[in-house]
């Protein structure tokens, strides 16, 4: 009896031993299965999570939309300031009146108006320099020495309303009357006489010589008196 409850208890030892020992392999394999799928789980979150959460803010913040509207402002802004400067610089510029013709900007010639005797001569001032410039008042005319002769007056009603401005190549004309036609008056006959230009209403320095028309010219000096420069001469205006 005591032998045989010996080997009993071998051989329930040795059961339970066994049995200990599938348990523990059974156990090791089962963690190494749970710790594979727990870092799985674990490291997918994290992966998923960071494209998902951090591709999509990004595409929201630094995407098209709002980083081209942001861009597109200044620039627009941008173009208005320059357009707004251009359109500023262009009015200023059309407001501000181009600088006085002066004695090297012009040609001046003479002609006979057709009348007998001759009254009436008319000057043409051409812009010959290239630019924009202003022609001033009336010409200033001597009809002897430049030194010393009469300056020949303006006619108030030939004055335009206003300031002459010559474009390259334009001209301007001014009529002047150099006798009254009388036989008897005190006429000297002049082949060329000094014109004068005005910067405001002060004479300019320097004068241009201008050959009269063929035959030369008989001029009363008290007699003579000259309109103002004009785009063109005009009824009435210019007659005197």
């Amino acid at each position: 009896m005591r032998t045989k409850r010996k080997n009993t208890v071998l051989a329930v030892t040795a059961a339970a031993v066994l049995s200990l020992g599938l348990t523990a392999c059974g156990g090791d394999d089962g963690g190494t299965r749970d710790e594979g799928a727990a870092g799985t789980s674990s490291s997918a979150p994290s992966s998923s999570a960071s494209p998902s959460s951090a591709s999509a803010p990004t595409a929201t913040t630094g995407g098209s939309a709002s980083g081209g509207s942001a861009s597109a402002g200044p620039a627009s802004a941008s173009s208005g300031s320059t357009s707004g400067g251009t359109a500023k610089n262009a009015a200023s510029s059309g407001s501000k009146a181009p600088a006085s013709c002066t004695y090297k900007d012009v040609r001046i010639a003479a002609a006979k108006v057709d009348e007998t005797p001759t009254e009436h001569i008319v000057l043409t001032a051409t812009n010959t320099s290239g630019r924009v410039c202003r022609l001033d008042g009336y010409p200033l005319i001597a009809f002897g020495e430049i030194q010393t002769a009469k300056d020949v007056p303006a006619v108030a009603k030939s004055k335009p309303a206003a300031p002459v401005v010559l474009q390259p190549g334009a001209p301007a004309y001014a009529n002047v009357r150099i006798a009254l036609g009388g036989a008897h008056e005190d006429n000297r006959v002049v082949t060329s006489f000094n014109v004068n230009l005005f910067t405001g209403s002060a004479p300019t320095e320097g004068s241009i010589v201008v050959k009269a028309p063929a035959g030369g010219l008989a001029v009363d000096e008290a007699a003579a008196k000259t309109g103002y420069w004009t785009p063109e001469l005009r009824n009435g205006a210019d007659e005197f």
